[in-house]
């Protein structure tokens, strides 16, 4: 079983800002390009299962378009992460004590009052975990938060204390970063892990 962790193409908000589960709209134009290609990269028989958040449904519909063959669903498990009151302001204009604070106490400090890095590596290893037990390639299109938790789930890793332990690179926006087996992970060929 393989799952294709697939981001959303580029979000139509400033560079820098902060925007974790604002329900912001993605380039039509790279939504389409992002479409194209992983219509001809999924294979028969596949399920796509999209976040929520209409910058993720978007991609979905427009795969769906292409490809009506394929099973297609939504999962609010999917989302990014809740950044609570830090959602709209840019990265650089939070609070230093807030994000200190958060770099301290990474699993169960939340950030702007929203959820913390456990609540999200909890409901992202539940939808793992379901996936998991279905036969058949996936298609998850989200976000980068989810798809850094899911690439530490497929190393057997459901718990990060650390701010140091939390994957820094992501795919590009309308992009999937890997394939993941269940049994091992494996570049995608055009990733950018």
């Amino acid at each position: 079983m393989t799952l294709w962790l697939v981001r959303h193409a580029q979000p139509l908000i400033a560079p820098g800002v902060c925007y974790g589960t604002t329900d912001v709209s993605a380039d039509a134009a790279a939504t389409q390009t992002a479409a194209r290609a992983l219509a001809q990269a999924l294979p028969s028989g596949a399920r796509v299962i999209s976040s929520t958040l209409q910058r993720c449904e978007h991609l979905m519909h427009a795969v769906q378009g292409l490809r009506p063959d394929l099973t297609y669903k939504t999962d609010v498990r999917l989302r990014e992460m809740d950044f609570g009151s830090w959602e709209g302001q840019r990265w650089d204009a939070i609070d230093r004590h807030e994000m200190d604070a958060w770099t301290a106490e990474f699993e169960t400090w939340r950030c702007g009052g929203g959820e913390c890095v456990r609540d999200v590596m909890q409901r992202v290893a539940s939808a793992w975990d379901e996936t998991r037990s279905q036969a058949g390639p996936t298609a998850w299109i989200t976000h980068a938060g989810v798809i850094r938790a899911a690439t530490l789930i497929a190393r057997g890793v459901r718990r990060v204390t650390e701010a140091s332990q939390w994957p820094k690179d992501a795919p590009g926006f309308g992009q999937w970063s890997s394939a993941l087996s269940f049994r091992r992970l494996a570049h995608f060929p055009g990733a950018e892990l």
